[in-house]
């Protein structure tokens, strides 16, 4: 983060992180009541080296992150990740088109496991597969890797699609209700209009608006430029997580706070990663991106998907593998085993 884009994130906060002074005590100023939470997402440092470099109470400390963090996502939220509408939809949608070549596709989604604490008196509730306690961040992505929805604090031992079915991105989603745009003829294709949709791993259902992989068995060589394509759309959210985590080290180890506050502290970096992605982005190899990496074709598992969710996925599967779908670069690049 630059001098200038510290500045302007102060100036956003200042009114909610200015407190009077009394008669008792002079009251700690907004720019250490930032720097002291910017520190802590930064660096994952306990509360009490914390207070060794800024010589302030643990307590008073505590306090201090948890408030600051309270106001990034309230001052924030507005700003930097909006409701998306029909408009900021076809910007995402042509963003994967030039970057992915996967047309139509309005974001990424996934869900990252964030260590925690175990909460006490919460049995297995937060332990997940991975045989650590968490609390799970579902997020849709676009091609810029910021984040356009997300979802926050569900259980560790929940599946993603679980979260995802119960969550209001899930029902506004299943209930048209997220403003899309009308279903639209991909590029160069004289065939049916095809919806807008979002792309995921194998642990999501399947359904219209949201594709899946072909299972991994009887894949043909249309399956696996469709798996192919699929999944160059689907790193984005990936990376996207890779720079939230490496930039905000806090996620790095366990969050030794409670589940509400460890909440309020994965809001803040992620309207911190928003924020930080609009007014001071960095460059690919200043992140450590490999973008020209290749990515597996052998993805998928097998799942029970509904019969508008399959006509749909044929779809792109048939443009995919068309002259019109099908770049010459693309095509060199796939390794297809019979």
């Amino acid at each position: 983060m630059s001098i200038e884009t510290f500045d302007y994130l102060l100036i956003c906060l200042h009114p909610d992180l200015n407190f009077m002074d009394t008669w008792m005590r002079r009251s700690i100023s907004p720019e250490q009541r930032l720097l002291v939470t910017l520190r802590f997402l930064a660096t994952g440092n306990s509360f009490a080296s914390l207070h060794f470099e800024f010589l302030l109470g643990i307590s008073t400390i505590s306090g201090i992150v948890c408030h600051t963090c309270k106001v990034i996502w309230q001052r924030l939220r507005e700003a930097v990740m909006p409701t998306p509408t029909a408009a900021d939809w076809l910007r995402i949608a042509d963003g994967f088109y030039q970057s992915a070549q996967f047309p139509n596709c309005i974001g990424a989604l996934d869900g990252k496991h964030i260590r925690v604490k175990k909460p006490p008196h919460s049995g297995s509730r937060y332990f997940n597969y991975k045989q650590y306690f968490s609390v799970v961040l579902m997020a849709l992505a676009d091609s810029n890797y910021k984040f356009v929805i997300v979802d926050i604090g569900a259980y560790g031992s929940t599946s993603d699609s679980r979260i995802f079915s119960v969550s209001r991105m899930g029902e506004r989603l299943r209930q048209t209700q997220l403003a899309l745009p009308e279903p639209s003829r991909l590029p160069g294709s004289a065939g049916p209009p095809a919806p807008f949709v979002i792309v995921a791993d194998e642990g999501f259902a399947l359904s219209p608006h949201l594709m899946r992989p072909f299972p991994r068995r009887d894949l043909d060589v249309r399956k696996r430029i469709f798996n192919y394509r699929l999944t160059r759309a689907r790193r984005y959210v990936e990376c996207a997580f890779g720079i939230l985590s490496s930039k905000w080290r806090v996620f790095q180890s366990s969050i030794q706070m409670k589940p509400d506050n460890a909440t309020l502290v994965i809001q803040a970096c992620v309207m911190l990663h928003n924020f930080t992605r609009i007014h001071d982005a960095s460059t690919d190899a200043d992140l450590g991106l490999n973008m020209t990496s290749s990515v597996s074709l052998d993805l998928s598992r097998p799942g029970r998907p509904g019969t508008a969710g399959l006509a749909v996925r044929e779809l792109f599967a048939d443009y995919f593998s068309s002259p019109e779908g099908a770049l010459s670069w693309q095509m060199d690049a796939i390794r297809v085993s019979r």
